[in-house]
Parts: structure tokens; sequence; C-alpha cells
């Protein structure tokens, strides 16, 4: 068994002194998976670091035990603690890129931790090595094995990164966020993967995540996050058909999918409050849509209801009428219906965008000298449009081109690769512009990266970063108009606007995205390529994201070219839908055509490896 006792984490920040994690109880036995689920900056991912001993320097466990089947792993010294870590505890990290030694072959990477955690040794450790890249679908494991993780797509790194935690073979693992960047395909076949091993290895999974759909097909305990507390722990299946906390039921509402299409997602209002504060009463009550005035003045207790069952939450004290709370609580605000978008005029039918056989070919070099030896073609041959106003959501395998794609349209790839066919913008061949030109339809043309941690500056301000783009495109805006903009942007995004003054580190996975989406809106484009924009948001902070874009959209016309792996989020805002793979479009049409009565065999195993809500509450 893996048991937390009470743990306390702080944190010594500028702000202040952070109590990331106030008191957390639960424990994991062997071969049960355990869900860990809130919103981004809640303290899951502090929790993972906290039971690896691996918190930042002004970090600290202030109070509790971690004990790994009796033994108290805080106690341990730290020549120990290496053996723990990757041996006993596996930890498969949120953000691949910054996880994986980029001056490392993966294939070496990969033995380094077979070698430390079993007892195989050179020819045998590479062979185990190759045989856990094909288990986590690395195509061509005998060539990629010797590749750098820079010549790997994002899905691709995670997928790596997974395989090097399995290969110590640890009792437990804790996955934070395991399969995130993972398109829909490989994400089945890894969650199957951690399935079949927790049943031939009694494997502990405490999995991390934000996609309650995987949390509904994986986990058998759920345990429901907020503001460094555990609000609310039940089964699985008791936590999708009857959840018990007002913050429980307003997530399930605020998931996208083909249902909610045409009206605003359920989104949470307002932000986790800093956790620099003493608490008087609920964390969640500033945000909560059925608070009472002792909210504000009474700390809940994590009450045990029956069974494991447990709710942080003063409707559910002893005393309180039970069928009365159940009826208050079920009351979550309906989401509004979305305003109808505004007649396109005669000239809105011709594209904004417009992509005619684009071929995308990377040189292959080798020798010492580097010659190059033949192309690549990462993108073979493309065709699609983008109407103003409208969103083309390009979907596919991880490595399949999507990336590459919108890259080659923002011109950032002009120094790497060749081009052949065409990308009009207003007419105007993009591959062909240059200087002042140039310049001008970059103001028109945005994009939203998929990892926010490497496309933010480590040492520049969030304000700095955001303020980036206005200086060199609207340079026009004077000092102050800069400011008004950027923090309407914050609040748009749902960032405080203190944010603005940290750096990229002090902020979780999501609340960094939300940076990168803020970056990319503020110079007012009329295109937006969007690269998994969503990826890395919990579910209410994505309900925010995708009602701001749709607002954007029909107040600014503003047009997407969103590139995704999550087929609700597709349902939700897309128009149109090209499907992917190895470089080429396989199949394409309107949303309700492509993914309601696909076509191509492709298109069919995609959409067949969605995982959904197994129940879903009312």
């Amino acid at each position: 068994m893996l048991e937390i006792k009470n743990i306390k984490v702080e944190l010594d920040a500028e702000s202040g002194l952070v109590r990331a994690i106030d008191g957390m109880r639960l424990t994991l036995q062997r071969g049960e998976t355990f869900a860990l689920v809130g919103e981004s900056g809640c303290g899951k991912s502090m929790t993972a670091l906290a039971l690896m001993r691996l918190l930042p320097e002004n970090g600290y466990i202030a109070s509790g035990d971690v004990l790994v089947d009796q033994e108290d792993v805080l106690a341990l010294p730290e020549s120990q603690m290496r053996a723990v870590r990757g041996g006993r505890i596996g930890m498969i990290f949120q953000e691949p890129s910054t996880s994986l030694n980029p001056v490392m072959k993966i294939g070496d990477q990969i033995v380094e931790a077979i070698e430390a955690h079993t007892p195989l040794r050179g020819e045998a450790a590479r062979a185990k090595a190759l045989d856990w890249l094909r288990k986590v679908g690395i195509p061509e494991p005998e060539r990629r094995i010797d590749d750098y993780p820079f010549r790997m797509s994002g899905g691709q790194k995670q997928r790596v990164m997974i395989a090097m935690t399995l290969a110590g073979e640890p009792d437990y693992i804790i996955a934070d966020e395991p399969t995130t960047a993972l398109d829909v395909t490989i994400q089945a076949q890894v969650l199957d993967l951690l399935k079949q091993l927790q049943a031939e290895h009694g494997l502990g999974l405490l999995l991390i995540t934000h996609d309650l759909a995987v949390v509904s097909g994986m986990a058998h305990r759920v345990a429901l996050m907020y503001a460094g507390q555990i609000i609310e722990v039940a089964t699985a299946e008791e936590f999708f058909s009857s959840p018990k906390h007002p913050y429980a039921k307003a997530l399930l509402r605020a998931l996208p999918d083909a249902a909610r299409r045409g009206q605003s997602l359920a989104a949470i209002p307002g932000t986790v409050p800093p956790l620099t504060q003493q608490f008087m009463g609920c964390r969640f009550e500033p945000r909560c849509y059925c608070t009472e005035p002792a909210c504000k003045t009474t700390l809940p207790e994590l009450n045990t209801l029956a069974g494991t069952r447990s709710v942080r939450c003063l409707r559910y004290v002893p005393g309180h009428n039970a069928e009365a709370t159940e009826a208050i609580i079920n009351i979550v605000p309906a989401a509004a219906s979305a305003q109808a978008a505004p007649a396109a005029a005669d000239a809105s039918r011709q594209p904004l965008l417009q992509v005619d056989q684009l071929r995308v070919r990377f040189p292959i070099r080798k020798g010492l000298l580097q010659r190059v030896h033949g192309y690549f073609d990462a993108v073979d041959g493309v065709s699609y449009k983008v109407m103003p106003g409208q969103t083309l959501a390009l979907v596919g395998e991880s490595g399949c081109g999507k990336t590459t794609t919108g890259k080659a349209i923002v011109q950032l790839l002009r120094h790497q690769a060749t081009f052949e066919g065409q990308a009009l913008l207003h007419g105007q061949n993009l591959f062909d512009l240059e200087g002042e030109a140039l310049q001008k339809a970059r103001r028109d043309i945005q994009i939203i990266f998929q990892d926010p941690f490497a496309s933010l500056n480590p040492r520049m301000r969030v304000f700095d970063i955001l303020e980036e783009g206005l200086l060199s495109l609207q340079p026009d805006l004077d000092a102050a108009g800069r400011r008004d903009r950027l923090k309407r942007l914050a609040d748009q995004v749902g960032l405080r606007q203190d944010a603005l003054d940290r750096y990229p580190h002090e902020f979780s996975g999501g609340q960094r995205q939300r940076i990168a989406i803020a970056r990319a809106l503020a110079v007012q484009p009329k295109l937006i390529v969007c690269d998994e924009p969503t990826s890395a948001l919990d579910v209410s902070v994505q309900a925010q994201i995708l009602n701001l874009l749709r607002d954007l959209q029909r107040e600014l016309g503003v047009s997407y070219l969103f590139i995704t792996h999550n087929i609700g989020v597709v349902e939700y805002i897309a128009d149109e839908v090209a499907v992917m793979r190895a470089g080429r479009i396989v199949e394409q049409g309107s949303c309700d055509d492509v993914l309601s009565r696909p076509r191509d065999a492709y298109t069919k195993k995609l959409i067949a490896s969605v995982p959904r809500l197994a129940t879903m509450a009312a």
C-alpha cells in the first residue's frame, strides 16, 4: 500500500508562504487505479512531486508521512531514495519536452533506467528498451531508438517518457497527465497497456489528469482536489453518476461535446484562489452557485457519508436534511445559448486561407559534413480552405503532419524546409512574401503552440511576453493602451492580473497554456493556428477558453485552424474537419458528416478510440 498521511507542502515565494497542499490523506492499493482530478493550480502535480521528494528548491514538506509498504520514504537518506524513485515508484511527468535529456538518444535514456533498476545490462537492456518502445506505439523502433528527443513530435516524446518510466518495473506509478499529448488511438493503446501491467504485476496507479473520460474508463476511485485540499472522494461509478460537491457537478456540465454545440459551455466563473492567504471559510465559496452564509466563515471538514465516500461541504455535515441538500446541489446553472453568428457578407464567400497541394519537405543530412542525402515529405500534397469566421479542425495521430502544416502556414519553417504548392491568405501566397508584406501578414495570422513551457521565454515576465507582439506588430499602440489590453486579456483567459508580473516557471502547465493563448490573441489576428490549445487545460478552464474562442469568433469574425486530438472539442467547436494520416488528408467534410458518418477506415478507427464517459450525472 502507498499511503499519504496528512501531508502539508509549503513553498517560500516572493508573494508569501504558499500552502500548496493542506492536510492531504489518501491510500493507493496494489492493483488499484486512483484518479486525482481538479483544476490547474489546485495541487495535483505538487502532490506527485512531494511523493517523489522532487519539490522545487523553495518547497518543503511541513508535516505528514508517505508510507510505501509501511516504510516512510520521507525519512530515507537521498542515497536510498534514488532506489525508490523509478524502482518502487515511477513517475510519468506532465511535460516530456523538459523531462527528457535533449543531448541523449532516447534509447540511451531508456537503457539507463533499465540498468539502474533491473538486472539487465548491455545488449539485453537495449533489446528490452526496443520492446518498451514497441509496446507504447513508437513507429519503427529499431530506427527511432537512436533519435534525439527534438526529432520527435510532442506525442511521441510523451510515449518515450512512458516507456522510460515503465522500464524500471516499479510497484507504483504516478502518472501526471500521461495521455495529454497523445492522439486518441495511441492514448487507447497506452491505457490498455497500463491496465495489462496492473493485471500482470499488481501495479498501483495514481492517475493525475483533467480528462474525465479517461478517469471514467480507468479509475476505481476518484479524489477531486480544489485549492490544495481534497473535497470529494468516491468510487468512479459514484462520482460520475451522482457527484455530491457543487464543484464536481459544475465540472461535469463543462464538458464539450456535440450535444452542447451552439451554446456556451457551463464554465465555472473565476479561478482557483491564491494559496498564500489564510482561509476563513470554504475555499470554493466565491465560485459556488449554491453558497449559504456559513460558507464564508466556517471551514468545512472532509465528512464521510457512507463507506469510503467523503465530501468537504457544509451542506453535508450531520444535521442537514439530505433530500433538501441534493435538491439544491442538483440545480446547476444552465449554460447560456450562444448568439447566432452574423450573416456572412458576399465578400466572405471567398476563403480567408486557401491551401493547395502543400508539400513540406525536410532535408535528410548524413555524415560529418551533414550533406543532404534526400528529403522527407512531412506534408505531402495537402489541400483545404478556411472560411472567414469559421473553424477547420485538423485531426490525426501524432506525427501525421498536423503541427508541421500549421507551422508552415505561419512561416516558421522557412529556413528548415522547402515548400511546394500555395497557401493563400487574402489571395496572397504566404510563401512568396518578404519584408513589410510578410510583417503585415504576421499581424493577421498567429499561432498557439502545443508546448507552452518551451514557447515562453523563461527570463521574461508574463507582461513582457504578451507585450512583445504588440510592440513588434502594433507599434502605434501607446504604453497605457498596451497595459489596458493585456489586463483585459488576462481576465478573458482566466488569469489574475497579478500574474502579469510573474515568470512562466511560477505557473502550472495549464496556467502557462492560458498565457500562450493570451499572447496569440494580443494582436487581434484574423486567423489563429491553434496547435492543441486546450490539451494542457483542465475541464473548467477548457470550457472558459472554448467559450472565449467562440465569443471572439462571433464578435471579431476570427477564423481558426484547430489542430487537436480531442474529438469532444472538435464536435463542439469545428465547422469542418480534415483527417490527416502520414502527411495526407484521408477524409474531409463537415463536422457532423465526418464524425457521425465516417467513410475512411482510418477515420472509423480514430473515432472508435475516443474515450467517453461511461455514466453521466444529470
